[in-house]
């Protein structure tokens, strides 16, 4: 009785503990989330790198680098702050391919800084359990400042509100994860005698596969596009309409641009830390007649590589 009794003790640890470990967000993929929240009162410090690498022509490196505190309010609701610090190196040759071009001085020109890119503040709310109910179903709210063009790294002044809802399905035992992000992002950016009213839509989804203990090895798919019509010098295009979300005026505009990467992912975890790896390559992509597309692919927005990491520590 004893020893039944130790290991039925045992067996609830274990079971606890792999509950905490499940339930500590961990991220499976680069850009797409599961349903977990933090347990409250516990942090998360994390540092993640999405390098953004090549254009149709020239060479293009764009590191975007997030320094990011979530914090568990309760176990159902997690807050995030994060920095954005915005790392360009890039001399683009077709003078079509704006705004880069242009910002980097134009023919033989270089563009070579980091900056702060500005700042996001997040909200998520699970509603829904992976490991307890048929589907995770968890809501995301964000709102992000950006002082600096993620494109070129020149200044803008842009400001964007954020709504994300992440649905999660597990199979044989937790071992075989789906996860899909549809967002919504709507901006207001300007810069000199620019004004751009912008709604952008994402959609994510990642599969992961458990292979050994601590690991993960998935796929993944980002599809992102943006709707607007740009106003310079105070006029639109006719032959565009544009994206507006005031609240007595909320319209869908022409789609400008877009842009679909898939490619593999690897996880690994231990009790107190992760780190989640990836590349993406764009695998189609397209827009209107003012974007730069060409092959199939989107240019002036998108690249031929995503690649990044991501480091966590629980605490």
């Amino acid at each position: 009785m004893k020893i039944k009794g130790l290991l039925s003790v045992i067996a609830f640890a274990g079971g606890m503990l792999a509950s905490n470990i499940a339930s500590a967000d961990e991220s499976l993929w680069l850009y797409t989330k599961g349903t977990d929240t933090r347990p409250q009162g516990t942090f998360e410090l994390k540092l993640s790198n999405i390098s953004r690498i090549g254009k149709s022509s020239g060479d293009y490196v764009f590191n975007d680098i997030r320094p990011e505190i979530e914090y568990g309010i309760t176990d159902s609701l997690t807050i995030t702050a994060e920095l954005m610090i915005f790392d360009h190196n890039y001399s683009v040759n077709d003078p079509n391919l704006q705004p880069m071009h242009d910002t980097q001085g134009g023919a033989g020109g270089r563009f070579n800084k980091t900056q702060i890119g500005g700042y996001e503040l997040g909200l998520k709310y699970n509603v829904l359990s992976p490991y307890k109910d048929y589907i995770g179903l968890s809501f995301g709210l964000g709102y992000d400042h950006r002082d600096k063009y993620r494109l070129d790294g020149a200044d803008i002044t842009q400001d964007s509100v954020t709504a994300t809802v992440f649905l999660q399905k597990n199979f044989l035992d937790d071992t075989l994860i789906f996860a899909i992000n549809p967002k919504i992002e709507l901006e207001r950016r300007t810069s000199p005698d620019v004004l751009e009213e912008e709604i952008s839509l994402e959609l994510s989804a990642g599969v992961a596969y458990r292979v050994a203990p601590k690991w993960f090895v998935g796929l993944e798919f980002r599809h992102q596009s943006d709707y607007l019509s740009p106003e310079e010098f105070g006029q639109t295009d006719p032959g565009l309409h544009r994206s507006s979300w005031d609240l007595d005026d909320f319209r869908i505009g022409s789609q400008h641009q877009n842009g679909n990467y898939f490619g593999p992912t690897v996880h690994y975890a231990e009790k107190d830390w992760w780190v989640t790896a990836g590349v993406l390559a764009q695998v189609w992509g397209g827009g209107s007649q003012h974007s730069y597309s060409e092959g199939g692919k989107n240019w002036d927005e998108h690249e031929r590589l995503h690649a990044g990491v991501t480091v966590a520590y629980n605490f």
